[in-house]
């Protein structure tokens, strides 16, 4: 059996995964150069997270329930307290495919 010019059905040995729409609006916008800024509470704990773009625009479509499954798959990370900014992972799933598949 031939594999999939798409990357689709090559096997476990591919190591892409399917991510949301949303998803891939916010680590397009993080590849940009833009950031998420993280508001946390009292306790520490994150209360609020703001996508910025590079110019500081506010993305209105961005909840810490986002920010949370980003950071599960490692797509963003924050170093030294700084805003989160994509990794090398998130842009390897955000990579544009040539043949649009």
């Amino acid at each position: 059996m031939r594999p999939s010019p798409c990357g689709r059905g090559a096997g476990p040995e591919t190591s892409t995964m399917d991510i949301s729409r949303a998803e891939q609006r916010i680590l397009h916008l993080l590849a940009q150069g833009g950031r998420i800024d993280l508001i946390r509470d009292d306790a520490g704990k994150p209360a609020e997270a703001h996508c910025f773009s590079r110019d500081g625009w506010r993305y209105a479509g961005f909840d810490l329930d986002l920010f949370r499954k980003l950071k599960r798959r490692r797509t963003i990370a924050s170093q030294g307290g700084k805003p989160y900014r994509i990794t090398r992972r998130g842009l390897q799933l955000v990579r544009s495919q040539p043949d649009n598949c």
